[in-house]
């Protein structure tokens, strides 16, 4: 018997669209959608908003082999289709009379292995672009994986909480019970007054240990919530340090020619950072630079040389040479410093 999964939050959902939407602006498709999986039908959860997009929020397939999304889910693994017209399997599929004929799909599972959904992105013709930033929508499948995982820890914890409260409501009535009992049996006696004070005694005292166990518990569940904070708030951060100032050029059409190929990678290797604690210190040493010099120190760490970097960025080498003493200057460093090796070494 399948355990019940908790419901998705609205915040959690307008988390989800700002990921789809950053999917499809890099990606350059109509339809970036996180799908939700409830046998047999296969819904809309999150939409992409922007123009040219069919897919709505709560619109509903039904499982068959004519769906993309039904691979990914059968075979729990990635499915290109770069052209259904083109391949026997899918010209007949269903999302073909949206004219969606190319896909790129993963499936999105609970922590226990069970199925949640997909994520893809659907386009009329073959995307290059999206083909060449699958690693990027694999780094949001992970995200939304532990979104979901996060879920489960709350609830469960919520769960815990509320067995103790149940435990706690017992033991307090078999407390309440047991000194009826001892007052009755002590009424009129020297003797088992004295006893029935050392019970009092023994209850205030497990009072008080009920009552610390209570404030530890509610310690334990603001941590709870802190760390979920704490933990959006870097996510966020992260993606703001390191991919917005990119975002003005990722926004063009992403070819083979100089300078677009170095932002694609740019943007690969600092998606491939992310979820690290690396990623976050870097971050903040970024803080204090121009977006201008956060790309030119990327391609530094990245290896490229002045050459390299004045050719991708179509500048002049006197001008990258200034940029790069500006975050020497920035940075704290003086001439027998590498800076490279500065970048790379940072905690």
């Amino acid at each position: 018997m399948s355990v019940r999964k908790p419901d998705i939050p609205e915040a959690l959902i307008a988390k989800w669209q700002h990921v789809v939407d950053l999917t499809a602006n890099i990606a350059h498709v109509p339809s970036s959608l996180v799908m939700r999986t409830e046998p047999p039908d296969h819904s809309v959860l999150v939409s992409s908003s922007g123009d040219g997009n069919p897919y709505r929020v709560g619109q509903s397939f039904m499982l068959d082999d004519k769906l993309y999304c039904h691979a990914v889910l059968r075979n729990r693994d990635e499915l290109l289709v770069r052209d259904a017209h083109a391949d026997p399997d899918w010209r007949d599929n269903q999302d073909l009379e949206h004219g969606m004929s190319f896909y790129i799909g993963y499936p999105l599972v609970w922590p226990d292995g069970t199925l949640f959904g997909t994520i893809c992105v659907l386009d009329q013709r073959h995307n290059r672009t999206a083909v060449l930033h699958r690693e990027l929508l694999q780094e949001f499948r992970r995200l939304i994986e532990g979104d979901l995982a996060l879920l489960i820890e709350v609830a469960r914890r919520e769960r815990l909480e509320g067995e103790l409260h149940d435990s706690l409501e017992e033991l307090e009535r078999r407390v309440a019970k047991r000194t009826r009992e001892l007052t009755e049996l002590n009424e009129g006696l020297q003797q088992e007054i004295l006893r029935r004070n050392t019970v009092e005694r023994a209850l205030l005292q497990r009072e008080r240990e009920l009552e610390e166990a209570n404030t530890a518990l509610r310690v334990l569940l603001s941590n709870v919530e802190s760390s979920r904070a704490e933990f959006e708030e870097q996510v966020l951060r992260q993606i703001k340090g390191l991919i917005l100032p990119h975002m003005a050029k990722l926004r063009q059409t992403v070819g083979d020619q100089e300078p677009d190929r170095s932002y694609v990678e740019l943007v690969e290797a600092n998606l491939q950072k992310i979820t690290s604690s690396f990623a976050d210190k870097l971050v903040s040493a970024f803080e204090g630079l121009t977006p201008t010099e956060i790309e030119i120190a990327q391609m530094v760490m990245n290896g490229q040389t002045t050459k390299d970097i004045a050719k991708a960025l179509s500048r002049e080498t006197s001008t990258i040479d200034f940029h790069r003493n500006n975050i020497r200057r920035k940075l704290g460093l003086d001439a027998r410093v590498n800076l490279r090796s500065h970048l790379l070494s940072l905690p």
